[in-house]
């Protein structure tokens, strides 16, 4: 039914003002604006929708995925963009936020709005 189907994903945020700035300027993602609504300009997606809501509350899991290269060098460069990694009981993550072990190396952080987003190492 929905083999040809565009599908694409999205989520909300509180301020839309705040969350464009995030992911173009802190995060380097092509962003879009249209009717109120951002796309996020991801590869091999037809984009991530982005739109506000009222009543919001920040998903409590993550929402977004960065696959990258080395996990370490992206944390340091977002670090210096003034992005804090978020810390977690039970995942063993060292001083940089990064955790190692089962899977890949991961590290979260959060968007202005609270949501969780990751960078983890392909």
């Amino acid at each position: 039914m929905f083999t040809e189907s565009r599908a694409f994903s999205g989520f909300a945020v509180d301020d839309i003002d705040k969350a464009r700035d995030f992911y173009a300027d802190t995060l380097g993602l092509r962003v879009s604006a249209d009717n109120g609504m951002l796309r996020l300009h991801v590869a091999g997606t037809h984009g991530v929708l982005v739109y506000p809501k009222p009543d919001f509350k920040p998903a409590t899991y993550t929402i977004l995925n960065f696959p990258v290269a080395d996990v370490e060098a992206t944390v340091d460069e977002l670090t210096a963009r003034g992005v804090t990694f978020e810390r977690y009981d039970g995942f063993g993550q060292d001083g940089k936020g990064i955790a190692r072990g089962e899977g890949p190396p991961i590290a979260w952080f959060t968007d202005p709005a609270g949501n969780i987003l990751s960078v983890l190492e392909e």
